[in-house]
Parts: structure tokens; C-alpha cells; sequence
């Protein structure tokens, strides 16, 4: 969602080339945020004896979090403009936060069972536990679709529509976030514990 902070540098100055400049530092953090979530799990695989608990864990995490999206729903005025000098920061900071990379978590942990997947799931999961490499080669793919999505829509905001758009039909997707992320757990969960006995 930081298309529209992109919107924001171009419109504040008046540059199509601020707006490109907000998009490398927006792809910079989110980037950094998914190296940063996705690396520690992949060295995890040799951690094989915790993997039960570290599923368990990640499945209670986020449930968890996504019940505090529900019950705290507001924004920090704070983030309402970031200067594009903090671009990449926010980025990072929000890819954490929003779990950019813990939608690829799954298949590092296993919680996508090889029984429940079609032949291209299994052969996704097994590059992926093949190296590093791989994972540092997701981390890119998913910042360059985000990135490419985010920047059509910051660009065709920024050069068909402008600001009063924005202001005027901006939707918060927070409830619908917050639900994901408790099914998500759940399903998690569910599987874990069935798999169990």
C-alpha cells in the first residue's frame, strides 16, 4: 500500500521523477524487510527438532496480531506523510509490520503439507528449501510484482486523477486485512495440530 506515498512525492513535486524516486525507496524497504524475515527462516531448516513448536508459534502469532488489528484499527498521525528522505525506512518498517514476507513463511515451515498440495505447490516448496539463494531470488520476485502493481497504480493516480481522488475515495482495508490473518492462523493451527496425533 505505499503507492500512495509515491502519489505524494510526485503531486508535492510536481515530478513524475519524484514519483520513481519514492518507488525505488519504497521497493528498497520492502525488499530489506523480506531478505530480513525470509533469510532467518531459511537457515531454520537445519533446526529440524523445532519445527513443530516454531509452526505452533508462528500459527498463535498470527492470530494474535491479526485479533490487535482488530481491536487497535488506528494509524499513527505520524505516517500520514512520510518525507521521501524516509522512504525506505517506512517501507521496511511497514513490510515488517503488515508480514509482507510471512505469506512465504508457510512453505519454509512446512505448513503446507506435501499430501495437501498439487504438483506445482510441491515443486514451488522444494525450490524454495533448495538454497539461499532461492530465497534471496523469492524476496526479489515478490518486491518486483509489488513494486510493479504499487507504481501502475501510484502512476495512473498520479497522472490521471491527482489528489482530490485520493482524498476523496480512500477505503481502508484493515477489518479485511486483520480477518485474513486469523483465518490464516487458524487454518494454520488446525492443520499443526491434526497433523499431531
Amino acid at each position: 500500500m505505499g503507492w500512495p506515498l509515491a502519489v505524494s512525492a510526485g503531486l508535492m513535486d510536481k515530478s513524475p521523477r519524484a514519483l520513481f524516486r519514492a518507488l525505488w525507496a519504497l521497493a528498497a524497504g520492502h525488499l530489506l524487510a523480506t531478505l530480513l524475515v525470509l533469510l532467518p527462516f531459511a537457515f531454520l531448516l537445519v533446526l529440524a527438532e523445532w519445527q513443530r513448536s516454531i509452526q505452533l508459534g508462528a500459527s498463535l502469532l498470527v492470530i494474535g496480531f491479526g485479533v490487535y488489528r482488530l481491536i487497535e484499527r488506528r494509524h499513527p498521525r505520524a505516517l500520514a506523510r512520510i518525507p521521501p528522505t524516509q522512504l525506505a525506512l517506512w517501507s521496511f518498517a511497514v513490510a515488517i509490520a503488515h508480514g509482507a514476507a510471512l505469506m512465504l513463511v508457510p512453505i519454509y515451515l512446512g505448513l503446507c503439507r506435501a499430501f495437501q498440495l498439487d504438483t506445482g505447490h510441491e515443486a514451488a516448496g522444494a525450490l524454495m528449501k533448495a538454497s539461499l539463494g532461492m530465497a534471496v531470488l523469492v524476496s526479489l520476485v515478490h518486491v518486483a510484482a509489488m513494486i510493479g502493481a504499487g507504481g501502475c497504480l501510484a502512476w495512473l493516480v498520479y497522472r490521471y486523477l491527482g489528489l482530490r481522488f485520493v482524498s476523496r475515495s480512500w477505503f481502508n482495508l484493515d477489518l479485511i486485512w486483520a480477518t485474513s490473518l486469523i483465518l490464516v492462523g487458524v487454518v494454520a493451527l488446525a492443520f499443526n495440530l491434526a497433523s499431531w496425533h
